[in-house]
């Protein structure tokens, strides 16, 4: 946006003002005379303490407004640094006659991500080991040390280092034989890696709607949905909330089949004090570069199955019999992690307790300061289940306040937080429409036109952290102010 989007008259009445502070998302204007020289700034929360003072819409924002901090447009970073000093402050950017041409803010010209990775151990050390020892693809030790290690923390007897998390879920699929012929109930709110891994295995995916408290697939749907020809279930913890296993595992048993967690964005997650992803009878996770932990690129199949781990591992390495080099016992696929990525994640897992604890701190920190907004809803927090909170999602319900979650995101996005919208739900794609069959979706369908992620990722300041909230606090207050005049 140009500046001129952030400026008003000291002469403009304060009704203008809080349109333009509505339009910029910055939650303030900075006021000049009418040469274009700074004299101060007004906030939306300048104006409602005028409003709550009796004072009249139509009153000069000169009134209202306070001091501005400013420093001159060609000083260093340190110095822009310095004055903006920690959390929250805006410092406009002058020329030599003192009229604004930018501004600064911690969010400003950096913008806030969703999520990033943290390369904060000793990662850089084991990468520069498997290359100086040339072990840089998937026979290295650094592979079977991540297995091993990531079996244990995760509570697996098996764990099979894969190229990412969709051949995760494709890999496991193959492993319990699931193809033509067979169903497989997926829930319609996820990433379409579920969905696609299962069409790529050749089974047919039925999709069903999903619980509005947690987001995850809706037992009673999924038990609704069971014919003949349902083989298995593949639940979903959304975002890193644990979906009902107990009443999934209990349809697991009363129906014979056999459940596959897509655990993807779920490490970290306890369900009863289990970890997610080894309850069902395998789990997959992704490594991708804004997951809990990375390698870049990269999966996770964890089995409780001994003989469907076996078969996972030839199948990963082109279905070789391991006893007889080159000697192939079936079709298989080349699904094998490198010894340069698996060094990565070991020490990813090495720092794993402290991302995680960055994490929930982040979300409990959200909730202190969000949950008491009218017109946002946080993930639900259930008895007896951990959410990791991979992305800290939200449900926008400000249609009161004339603000929907597009115009809500965009507003974010001027004051550089960066948000995502909510998976699509998979009954609306063209790929995945079949699948959907006479089904109703109207808890997908809602969630996903309303939900978004906030930056989430380990590496978030405080500062930052604390920057998100007030722009969030200040864009509805604004809003709710703007719809309150249109009104009066």
């Amino acid at each position: 946006m140009a500046i001129n989007e952030y400026l008003v008259r000291d002469s403009d009445s304060l009704a203008t003002a809080l349109r333009v502070i509505d339009a910029n998302g910055l939650g303030l204007a900075f006021a000049v005379d009418r040469d274009g020289r700074l004299r101060g700034a007004v906030s939306s929360i300048d104006i409602k303490e005028r409003l709550g003072q009796g004072q009249s819409l139509a009153a000069p924002v000169g009134g209202a407004m306070k001091s501005a901090e400013s420093v001159p447009a060609d000083s260093d970073t340190e110095t822009v640094s310095q004055r903006i000093n920690g959390v929250g402050h805006i410092v406009a950017l002058v020329d030599s006659e003192r009229r604004p041409i930018e501004f600064a803010s911690p969010a400003r010209p950096q913008r806030i991500p969703v999520a990033e990775p943290a390369l904060l151990g000793n990662e850089l050390k084991y990468v520069t080991e498997c290359i100086t020892t040339n072990w840089i693809s998937s026979q290295g030790s650094f592979v079977r040390r991540f297995e091993t290690e990531f079996a244990a923390r995760f509570g697996a007897p098996h764990a099979l280092a894969v190229s990412n998390g969709t051949v995760a879920l494709h890999l496991a699929l193959k492993a319990f034989d699931i193809g033509p012929r067979d169903e497989v109930i997926v829930p319609d709110l996820t990433f379409a890696a579920t969905i696609n891994a299962v069409l790529h295995a050749g089974a047919t995916p039925v999709i069903v709607d999903v619980d509005p408290e947690t987001w995850n697939i809706d037992p009673e749907a999924i038990a609704a949905a069971i014919t003949p020809r349902t083989r298995a279930i593949m639940p979903v913890h959304l975002y890193g909330q644990p979906a009902d296993m107990d009443a999934i595992m209990a349809l697991r048993e009363r129906h014979g089949l056999i459940v596959i967690e897509d655990a993807a964005e779920a490490a970290g997650a306890l369900y009863k004090g289990r970890p997610c992803g080894s309850i069902g009878d395998a789990g997959t996770f992704s490594f991708f570069s804004n997951k809990v932990i990375t390698t870049g690129e990269g999966g996770m199949v964890v089995f409780r199955d001994d003989r469907a781990a076996e078969r996972g591992r030839r199948l990963r390495d082109h279905g070789m019999n391991p006893a007889k080099r080159y000697w192939h016992d079936e079709v298989g696929f080349n699904y094998r992690l490198t010894n340069l990525q698996a060094a990565i994640g070991c020490a990813q897992l090495e720092q794993f307790d402290g991302f995680l604890q960055r994490k929930l701190a982040i979300a409990a920190a959200y909730r202190a300061r969000l949950g008491r907004i009218e017109g946002l809803r946080l993930p639900a927090e259930i008895p007896g289940m951990r959410n990791s909170h991979w992305m800290m999602s939200i449900i926008t319900e400000l249609e009161r306040a004339g603000l929907d979650r597009d115009a809500f995101m965009a507003q974010l996005g001027k004051a550089g937080i960066e948000t995502r919208p909510l998976f699509y739900p998979l009954h609306q794609m063209p790929p995945y429409r079949a699948y959907a069959g006479n089904r109703a979706f109207p808890h997908a369908t809602r969630l996903s036109a309303n939900g978004l992620s906030l930056p989430s990722g380990a590496t978030l300041t405080d500062g930052q952290l604390d920057y998100v909230c007030g722009v969030i606090e200040r864009c509805v207050m604004t809003r709710t102010l703007v719809q309150a005049t249109r009104t009066a």
